[in-house]
């Protein structure tokens, strides 16, 4: 039975791991390209320096230099007054890119591991799974592997490079199911070639997950904690097609990943495990966002929202969810037939559209599920409107994790911001003055308040933390990871008091009734807002 440290100990595993997916990938790119033993020489250098002597993207090299601050193997120097960003090496910088080179194996491995949703795993993959297996077994030949070094470090980030693809193809295909959870099993009840899938099992005997015998296998209470929490792997790994193009996107084509038709497959992420991984957190979350969905729809009805938006509606999972909230817990929930529920869904991607439409329908939940850009609540409000007959100020406006994510539009005015973040931002390549992302946020929360001042803004929202604070922090936070994805794939994540101040400045504040932040301490990375106007 794993106590309560225990616990705590292999969570920060998880985190480790992710921060493996992506300072491994990033590390190395930047070693090949001989950039962190210029830093080395240097000691401390201008970005527009770097940037110049490596013809790199000056947005994605930024991203990449802040991933190394995150994991304290360097030192960002940021003066968003001056706009001037300066990266200064440490008392680990020599080990780390020392040993950069290490990470040569699991990149390449990664080069596998992006194809699993399509490919599965193949023969050829089992060949390079065994050869990196036994590397690993024997610690890559690191010396001083101990708690707290950085060939510990960067073992970790290995471990969790190579493992963390192989337990999101296991979870996403059944294999944590209940029947190999709790029973024996052997390897050929899971897999067609039993020998070759040995292996894997064997890599995670060894990493404890299991015990072994005569072929046998059995989870160990390790490996049931890491089983159940298979999702949280999720949305890291659904980024590969994104970390395995670094070279690319850093000194190369920036648009390698970007498609010239919406509509196309999006080629920076695997949506799919994104959703899948994304679900298994939003448990949590939407144990806050009940709260606030069943205090307003238990007032007297004429001071109720006559229904809900969900603007960016994915699968329509988070619809049917407060659905549900609404018909089983609350006041209103007993008068639906004389007092009908609005359920709009919105997306940008026409594909979403669709799988809303039918997961609604399979769900029996009545609801306009319509094409809507974050960006432009103004057409938004015209189309409900001319076509439906409702008006966006009468609805509550929901959102889970989309804010960040709008198409980036620079701003319009000057406000002579001096910005609070430490971000690392970008569009296509270009770097972006912090003091423009809070400007273009401000902007962007504007155009949404007169629609909102009504009900208000329920928002669930991903933020960034100060590099220095991730360093000191190892095993506590997936800030790293979270930065990397979004930093290099043109998404801008905030700190949750820079997100709340530049709301404020908007004419939107939060209801301390209803606000919330995860962890409740300064490593937040997830906000819960009901932002209202004055």
């Amino acid at each position: 039975m794993l106590t309560k440290s225990d616990k705590e100990q292999l969570r920060g595993t998880i985190f480790k791991h992710l921060d493996g997916i992506a300072t491994s990938t990033t590390a190395f790119a930047l070693h090949k390209k001989g950039v962190l033993n210029y830093l080395l020489e240097q000691k401390k250098c201008e970005l527009p320096e770097l940037t110049k002597k490596f013809s790199a993207n000056e947005g994605y090299l930024n991203v990449a230099l802040r991933v190394l601050c995150s994991q304290g193997w360097l030192e960002q120097h940021l003066d968003n007054a001056s706009d001037s960003i300066a990266y200064e090496i440490n008392s680990n910088s020599e080990k780390a890119f020392a040993l950069a080179h290490v990470y040569e194996d699991v990149v390449n491995l990664l080069n596998y591991s992006v194809k699993f949703p399509e490919e599965r795993i193949g023969p050829d993959v089992f060949i390079a799974l065994e050869k990196i297996f036994k590397k690993f077994e024997n610690k890559f030949d690191l010396k001083n592997v101990e708690d707290n070094s950085v060939e510990a470090q960067i073992l970790k980030h290995i471990e969790g490079a190579i493992a963390g693809p192989i337990i999101v193809l296991l979870g996403v295909n059944g294999f944590f199911h209940k029947y190999f959870m709790e029973a024996s099993f052997r390897a050929h009840e899971y897999h067609k070639d039993p020998e070759s899938f040995k292996k894997i099992l064997d890599f995670f005997s060894h990493l404890g997950w299991f015990t072994k015998k005569n072929d046998t296998y059995r989870f160990t209470d390790e490996g049931l904690f890491f089983a159940k929490r298979a999702s949280a792997y999720g949305v890291t790994v659904s980024y590969l097609p994104t970390f395995v193009q670094l070279d690319e996107l850093i000194f190369g084509n920036p648009l390698v990943l970007k498609n010239d038709n919406p509509e196309d497959t999006e080629k920076h992420v695997h949506r799919e495990m994104n959703v899948w991984g994304s679900g298994g957190a939003h448990s949590t979350y939407f144990k806050v966002i009940d709260e606030v969905i069943i205090e307003l729809f238990n007032r007297p009805i004429d001071e109720q929202p006559k229904g809900i938006l969900d603007m960016g509606c994915g699968n329509g999972a988070f619809i049917e969810h407060i659905f549900d909230v609404i018909e089983k817990r609350t006041s209103r929930g007993k008068v639906l037939e004389e007092h009908p529920l609005l359920l709009v869904g919105a997306d940008f991607n026409k594909a979403a559209l669709k799988v809303t439409r039918a997961n609604l329908i399979k769900a029996d939940i009545w609801a306009k599920v319509i094409w809507g850009d974050i960006g432009r609540p103004d057409l938004l409000a015209n189309d409900l409107k001319e076509d439906y007959n409702i008006e966006l100020s009468d609805l509550l406006n929901v959102r889970t994790f989309l804010d960040h994510n709008r198409i980036w539009a620079a701003p319009k005015n000057s406000y002579n911001t001096i910005s609070e973040s430490s971000g690392a931002y970008a569009h296509q390549g270009v770097r972006i003055n912090n003091n423009f992302i809070e400007d273009s946020l401000q902007e962007h929360l504007t155009k949404w308040k007169p629609y909102v001042e009504k009900f208000g803004l329920l928002i669930i929202e991903l933020h960034t933390i100060n590099p220095k604070l991730t360093a000191k922090n190892l095993g506590k936070t997936a800030a790293t990871a979270y930065d990397a994805t979004h930093g290099y794939s043109d998404q801008y994540i905030v700190e949750v008091d820079v997100f709340n101040t530049v709301a404020a400045k908007a004419g939107l504040f939060p209801d301390p009734q209803h606000f919330a932040k995860f962890p409740d301490s300064e490593l937040a990375t997830v906000s819960i807002n009901l932002l209202k106007g004055n």
